[in-house]
């Protein structure tokens, strides 16, 4: 079955690998273990059973609608990215995969994920599901990333609803804890674009995007980024003070927060590439071990 060929040409299993690849099955992947982390936090102790299910089919639902989200991206970037080096790559940027294609396999599985948490999960969930689709995939990618420096500002709004999906997945409401992780994620979020922005400045000038190192200069950016990892910092700190979290949370913000803020503070001081790379990359583990850090104190407390 590996090696047998589509109409286009190419053999089932890069098919099936250029659509997968539209999901950005990375990116989708931190954002459902953020979901997830807002599941856990949802229920007081361990989930019952029936809670570990209604887990189950919303870790599913949200996968598969923002894999319809990202793939909705692929499609109408498609010529942005035929002129970036970082996408071009990407099946719909070579014209492997065509438009009716994309949009076909990005509505059947929004289709899916919606259909799933509509009947195994709650309809809360679908419909805030479905507005950080609309959020992501047309209102920061058609409306604010060609318009704005400040898109990954305002956009970033859909990309911090994970956890308050997956409190409202097994709670049925929308909690003030569920709101203090959207809130870190929504101040994360620039300096963690905004650090990989500054290494692929020139991509973004060569697509005609107006991202904040093409628009306000170098300098600049790395003035924001230090200023937003110490609010980050501040915002982290949160969950301890109201009393969401306990002590083993607070060591680890105060850890990770710091080493952000560390690297920030380097790349203001002395711009390189290499450390713009390894601030990106950073962020990505920051986020990840502070979400984890939340989920064990939550069960050690």
């Amino acid at each position: 079955m590996a090696s047998t060929s589509t109409a286009t040409g190419a053999p089932l299993h890069s098919r099936w690998q250029q659509y997968y690849q539209l999901t950005k099955p990375r990116v989708v992947q931190l954002i459902v273990f953020c979901a997830a982390i807002g599941m856990a936090l949802a229920v007081p102790g361990l989930p019952s059973a029936a809670q570990f299910g209604t887990m189950a089919a919303a870790v599913a639902g949200i996968w598969l609608v923002a894999g319809a989200a990202a793939a909705f991206n692929c499609l109408i970037e498609d010529g942005i990215d035929a002129r970036m080096k970082r996408t071009a790559w990407r099946a719909t940027a070579k014209g492997e995969l065509s438009r009716s294609q994309t949009l076909l396999f990005s509505a059947l599985l929004c289709a899916a994920g919606m259909a799933l948490l509509a009947i195994w999960v709650n309809v809360l969930t679908m419909w805030l599901t479905f507005a950080t689709f609309v959020g992501y995939a047309v209102v920061y990618t058609v409306i604010l990333k060609p318009m704005t420096p400040q898109n990954i500002v305002i956009g970033g709004a859909s990309g911090a609803m994970p956890p308050v999906l997956g409190w409202a997945a097994l709670r049925g409401e929308l909690g003030f804890e569920a709101w203090l992780l959207c809130l870190i994620i929504f101040l994360w979020t620039p300096p963690h674009f905004w650090a990989l922005a500054l290494y692929r400045a020139e991509d973004y000038a060569r697509a005609g995007l107006p991202m904040l190192p093409v628009t306000h200069g170098n300098d600049y950016t790395r003035l924001q980024i230090l200023l937003y990892t110490w609010v980050l910092l501040a915002a982290t700190l949160l969950p301890f003070l109201t009393g969401m979290s306990g002590w083993f949370y607070l060591v680890s913000a105060v850890g990770l927060g710091l080493g952000f803020c560390g690297y920030a503070l380097r790349l203001w001081r002395q711009y390189s590439e290499a450390l713009a790379r390894r601030t990106f990359w950073f962020s990505i583990w920051h986020l990840s071990l502070l979400f984890a850090a939340l989920l064990i104190d939550h069960y050690i407390a």
